[in-house]
């Protein structure tokens, strides 16, 4: 394919999403939930359901549009035996514990009527053991006719105790590999995969799909889903480097995860333990810079590293539900979580807040990242979330900072300026993650004219100008930054 053929959905760089794990976000009372649920406000457990739903999360709209979200991701919904859900059983279902089928279409109606979108979570790479030809296995052993839809090697099935005799999922009993080598698996996953498209899910987030090898399996994918909506987005969880998978006959994007090691490192800094990354050190150890200009470095190496189509659609991640949230990950420093979010909203691609960090949910390792949201406002951080609001505003108001050109003009020590340009208007993002205050100066001749003057939209009030070819007037207090438009 060819980069002018290559295409991804424009509603998608222009998006702000917002990731959920539905069984912590809202609870509807119009989902009838069976008993011995955990605690809402109980620390996690790694197996406790907390009664989050769909209905839930619908009724929760009007908070996440004065957000200034437009896109919900939400990790898996189809029926499951894990609050997770990437145990999936039935793919063609969604869990009756977030009120079923007529749940998510009650959520599509109610996002698509307000403009915005939802994607789901795809795990095609292994199923549960609940899952029914699996099932049929542990019933009728190797007389099954199902046996060829995973990798048995041994009978009696292993499902339960001891080292399983069939291929799983970093040897785990309970996630059975599929075997996408049978032309029956593929066919199947490929018809879930078009009749949730059809249904009027906005497209897939797809699980560890490095672990699919199968030639031409993700091509079909795409064919299939594009076919059901040109617009339906694909984004693949890929934790290294994502040039394998955008070249136009695969995925629209990635998780950024190479872009969030580079925040981790930089906006982090010696907040940042090694053990609060934990096993994310394995891939993120190499793009972790400490400085300013290794940061705009690789900055700017990702912009060049993926067709420009991809750029515009990945998704560009602070953390996720599995990582350590951001705030912990940061030992709970509000500023530096501000600087992030600053950079996040002004950088290309389409951001994506995991639930919860707008108002300092913090949380560690699997499960105490998934904690339950308090609806409760008195524990938010109001201003912490005025200033999210405000960062995804901005980038709605200027187009600049959705698909403009981005430009590095200066980076030393702990400091860095860029600007975002388009044809009809040009921005500059000044970042100070100094211990002192900065002011920022770097030529602009090629960018405003002499005089000029800007307007500080978010950060130290105040105005400033182009003087003899630099920007004068702005003064950066420590751990602080600033968007500043032309007056």
């Amino acid at each position: 394919m060819t980069p002018t053929e290559f295409t991804t959905p424009e509603w998608v760089h222009h998006a702000v999403f917002y990731q959920i794990f539905p069984d912590r976000f809202a609870s509807s009372p119009q989902v009838p939930k069976p008993g011995n649920l955990e605690p809402w406000d109980a620390p996690p457990s790694l197996y406790g359901f907390k009664g989050g739903d769909l209905l839930g999360i619908a009724e929760r709209l009007d908070y996440l549009q004065d957000l200034g979200i437009t896109a919900i991701y939400c990790t898996p919904v189809f029926q499951s035996a894990s609050n997770h859900r990437y145990h999936t059983y039935d793919y063609f279902q969604v869990d009756p514990l977030l009120g079923g089928n007529p749940a998510l279409s009650h959520l599509l109606d109610q996002a698509h009527r307000r403009g915005m979108r939802v994607v789901l979570d795809g795990v095609f790479n292994h199923a549960s053991r609940g899952f029914w030809p699996f099932h049929h296995i542990l019933e009728t052993g190797a007389a099954s006719p199902y046996l060829d839809w995973f990798k048995v090697h041994d009978f009696p099935l292993n499902a339960y105790s001891g080292a399983p005799n069939y291929d799983s999922w970093w040897n785990l009993p309970a996630l059975p590999v599929l075997n996408v080598a049978n032309p029956q698996v593929r066919d199947y996953i490929y018809q879930v995969a078009r009749y949730w498209v059809e249904q009027g899910i906005d497209g897939w987030r797809l699980d560890v799909p490095f672990e699919i090898r199968e030639p031409g399996f993700w091509p079909e994918f795409r064919r299939v889903v594009k076919q059901a909506n040109p617009e339906a987005y694909l984004t693949g969880e890929i934790p290294n480097d994502g040039t394998p998978w955008l070249q136009g006959d695969q995925f629209d994007g990635v998780m950024n995860y190479l872009l969030a090691y580079g925040v981790w490192g930089f906006f982090g800094g010696p907040a940042v333990e090694p053990a609060a990354i934990g096993h994310w050190m394995t891939h993120a150890g190499g793009w972790m810079p400490a400085d300013a200009p290794g940061f705009l470095q690789l900055a700017g190496d990702l912009l060049q590293r993926y067709p420009r189509p991809a750029v515009l659609a990945q998704l560009n991640l602070l953390d996720s539900h599995d990582t350590a949230r951001f705030h912990t990950l940061l030992q709970g420093r509000r500023d530096l979580f501000r600087l992030a979010t600053l950079f996040q909203m002004t950088y290309p691609g389409a951001p994506c807040i995991y639930y919860g960090n707008e108002i300092g949910l913090e949380g560690s390792h699997d499960p105490d990242n998934r904690r339950a949201f308090p609806w409760d406002e008195s524990r938010w951080d109001h201003e912490l979330r005025g200033y999210v609001q405000d960062c995804v505003r901005e980038r709605h108001a200027h187009r600049a900072l959705r698909d403009g050109e981005f430009l590095p003009l200066y980076a030393e020590g702990q400091r860095l300026l860029y600007a975002r340009r388009s044809p009809r208007e040009t921005l500059l993002v000044a970042i100070n993650r100094a211990e002192q205050p900065w002011r920022p100066e770097a030529p602009l001749q090629e960018l405003l004219p002499e005089g000029r003057g800007l307007r500080v939209a978010l950060g130290p009030a105040g105005q400033a100008r182009v003087f003899q070819g630099r920007l004068d007037g702005l003064t950066l207090p420590p751990f602080s930054g600033a968007l500043l438009v032309e007056a």
